[in-house]
């Protein structure tokens, strides 16, 4: 142990100007090799206060007002989340290169209605909390009193759980003996394997016609409901794809409005990237990343599972991209490491979504 400790002390000490200062007005706050990209982009993701957006829950009550019992619940989760796709606020940052933020701007966190629905209490409570604190405007919280209370009062999953629980499991949960169930967000915890570096969402779509022609609805009593559930995976598919397109078409738009060449060549490749991905496999290592980010987004943002969605063996998953593309010349170490800041940044950039009570 002791011979460990004394070659850790022999480690030559990190110096703030050979490697980059995150804040420029302190001579000691070390940026690990962060060029100005990413000191830029990592500061906006730190000094960004957390705020609530009700973008989403405005848009799932209109869809719910309209739709609901006209399709099963998988189908319907699945068009709501498609609805939401064609309509949410997109943003594409200055400086970025990995992009798709599930709000309006960074660290902009959607409500989840149909979970639970926070009231207006809860809203004034979250905007002026010292600890944990989520910005919310008044005009925010009027519209959220008026367009989506209402509606889901007595309607959320939350609520219709506690109206089958016994008496002495309430009295339990009350008292404090326990106290969060899942009762109002999804299960997370989730970590992806290959696939998507594999597969696009297309070759996802084709894997699921198959399996719908293959039902036997004579024989199979589930044939109906897993038919349902796969028409929804199906709809998914195509709402993360349509969500991919809507940045391409930005990405152009914002190209031929920049005046500095260096960011129309990024936005250009954003746009083709996000045009090929996640329809098709990632076959680069940057839209490896973006891949990824997309479904990740397309994940927390169709259903509140906490934020507890992770890559899983990323280093793995990324490998064979990472060395393809040393070996040929056409990535370097420096360009990969940026990326991969620009990924980790906007993972940052989302905070879990706060809970009721």
């Amino acid at each position: 142990m002791f011979e460990q400790i004394e070659t850790c002390s022999s480690i030559p000490e990190r110096a703030a100007a050979e490697e980059g200062n995150f804040y420029d007005f302190s001579e000691n706050s070390i940026g690990p090799g962060m060029n100005s990209r990413i000191q830029r982009l990592r500061r906006l993701s730190v000094e960004t206060e957390p705020t609530i957006s009700i973008e989403r829950a405005l848009h799932e009550t209109d869809f719910y007002k309209e739709n609901y019992g006209k399709y099963s619940t998988p189908v319907l989760r699945a068009m709501t989340f498609l609805d939401h796709c064609q309509r949410k606020t997109l943003y594409l940052g200055a400086d970025e290169l990995i992009v798709g933020e599930r709000g309006p701007k960074p660290k902009a966190i959607p409500t989840f209605p149909e979970l639970t629905c926070h009231s207006v209490e809860d809203l004034q409570v979250l905007n002026t909390r010292e600890m944990q604190r989520y910005l919310t405007t008044e005009e925010d919280i009027t519209v959220y009193a008026r367009e989506v209370i209402p509606y889901w009062q007595g309607r959320t999953q939350r609520e219709r759980i506690f109206s089958h629980v016994p008496e002495a499991w309430r009295a339990a949960y009350e008292v404090g003996l326990f106290t969060e169930f899942m009762e109002q967000r999804a299960p997370g915890h989730t970590a992806l394997d290959g696939k998507i570096y594999r597969w696009g969402m297309l070759d996802f779509k084709r894997r699921i016609e198959e399996n719908i022609a293959a039902l036997d609805y004579l024989n199979d009593p589930e044939a109906t409901d897993k038919a349902e559930q796969w028409k929804a995976m199906a709809i998914s598919c195509d709402a993360v794809i349509l969500f991919a397109e809507r940045h391409a078409d930005l990405a152009e738009k914002m190209a031929k409005e920049e005046a500095n060449p260096e960011r129309v060549a990024e936005l250009l490749q954003i746009a083709r990237i996000c045009r090929r991905v996640p329809a098709h496999r990632p076959e680069t290592f940057h839209e490896a990343i973006q891949m990824y980010w997309f479904v990740h987004l397309g994940t927390i943002t169709e259903l509140n599972g906490w934020d507890a969605m992770n890559p899983g063996h990323f280093d793995q998953h990324l490998a064979p991209f990472y060395e393809r593309e040393i070996a040929e010349g056409s990535l370097t170490r420096e360009k990969a490491k940026e990326l991969l800041c620009c990924f980790w940044i906007k993972v940052n950039n989302h905070p879990a979504p706060p809970r009721l009570g």
